[in-house]
């Protein structure tokens, strides 16, 4: 009891001997000349609250630069406070001002240690072309890199074809299993999710028309062809892109790049080869998983919205999709494996010996594999406009 009364007695200590603050606030006197009269306590722990500092702000924002000052009002001022008014007078002394010797004192420092701003600079035309000249030298320096890495890529693969025996198959084999079959999850239940929500959409239209049966039509030739090589190629371009270029930017950082070129192992055959081949070769097969998946997605929106059978959607998807669609999708599949590699090595090739520089590294790697992939689609569906149809 003696304890619990000690501590009882010295916590009513501590509050008893904590000071009350004033909020703070400004009032103006509505005199001839306008004058800003400053009351309470300018301290740091008064504008703690968000109300408080709020109300505080529009006061002062009411203050125009004609304004006399008067801190006679003021109880306590920190360098918080000196900081606030100091800032909001433009970083020069008011006309008229009234204060106290230590109030001035205060504001004085303030001012001595406060940075002056830097003035914006002028726009120049000058200065716009330099920043247009620098970013189109940048990205020819990032497109003649992209062209190296694809010479030297097939460079690669020849040796590969002229001595198989002393290829990096295990390297090929691990990258296909991390990179294809740890990525047919969430490709199939994408592809699942968007296929239910294109034949629900699709229902409300062709039900108006009653042309119902067109259904299998529009899904299969837009999954086949389109959505289902482009959601995997999306997916696998933030899945496997970013992870590609993380991985050799590690290596950047952990210096073992350098270390790789000491010992005469070529960059490109053991990092950027194995991944170009795995990505390849696993897309074609992501694609058609992912492709299923949506199908299979939209014969069940369809035989529940509009009563359409899953056999009868089977049934007739072969006769509203021609063979050479899946072919196309599956080449246009594999071009796609090829180039998300082929940036995600560029970029964590380029990444400097930092951690910035790797996260926006991978950042960029992303950004431009799912640009790569909306582009080279748009290419393949002009080339190949009367294929399928």
């Amino acid at each position: 009891m003696r304890r619990i009364g000690f501590w009882h007695a010295l916590a009513d200590l501590v509050t008893s001997s904590t000071p009350t603050i004033s909020p703070p606030s400004v009032v103006q006197d509505g005199q001839a000349r306008p004058r800003a009269l400053l009351q309470g306590d300018w301290v740091a722990a008064a504008f703690a609250e968000r109300q408080a500092w709020r109300r505080l702000a529009g006061e002062l924002k009411a203050c125009g630069p004609g304004h006399g000052w008067s801190l006679a009002g003021v109880g306590r001022l920190d360098h918080v406070g000196a900081q606030i008014l100091w800032n909001h007078w433009g970083r020069n002394w008011p006309a008229q001002i009234e204060l106290s010797a230590a109030q001035r004192e205060m504001l004085e420092r303030v001012a001595q240690f406060t940075a002056p701003a830097a003035p914006a600079p002028p726009w120049r035309l000058s200065d716009q072309i330099d920043l247009l000249g620098a970013l189109v030298v940048n990205a020819l320096g990032h497109l003649l890199h992209i062209v190296q890495l694809v010479g030297q890529l097939l460079l690669d693969v020849l040796r590969l074809v002229r001595n198989p025996l002393r290829g990096p198959w295990r390297d090929i084999s691990g990258h296909m299993y991390q990179m294809g079959t740890k990525a047919l999850p969430i490709t199939a239940l994408v592809g699942f999710l968007i296929g239910v929500v294109l034949a629900y959409l699709m229902s409300l239209q062709l039900r108006q028309f009653g042309a119902e049966a067109f259904i299998v039509n529009i899904l299969g030739i837009s999954l086949i062809r389109e959505l289902g090589p482009m959601l995997g190629a999306i997916l696998v371009a933030g899945r496997s892109g970013s992870a590609i270029t993380a991985q050799i930017g590690v290596m950047r950082v952990t210096e073992e790049l350098d270390a790789m070129r000491v010992m005469g192992i070529a960059h490109g055959f053991r990092l950027v080869m194995p991944r170009a081949l795995a990505l390849g070769l696993a897309m074609p097969l992501i694609a058609l998983w992912t492709t299923l998946a949506a199908l299979a997605g939209g014969m069940l929106a369809a035989d529940l919205t509009m009563g359409i059978s899953s056999a009868y959607f089977v049934q007739m998807l072969p006769a509203a999709v021609k063979v050479s669609n899946l072919w196309l999708a599956m080449a246009k599949s594999a071009v796609f494996g090829v180039c998300i590699a082929l940036i995600g090595c560029h970029w964590g090739l380029r990444v400097q010996p930092n951690t910035q520089s790797l996260g926006q590294g991978t950042t960029a790697s992303v950004v431009s594999a799912i640009t790569m992939v909306i582009v080279v689609d748009a290419l393949f569906a002009v080339a190949f406009r009367s294929v399928g149809f």
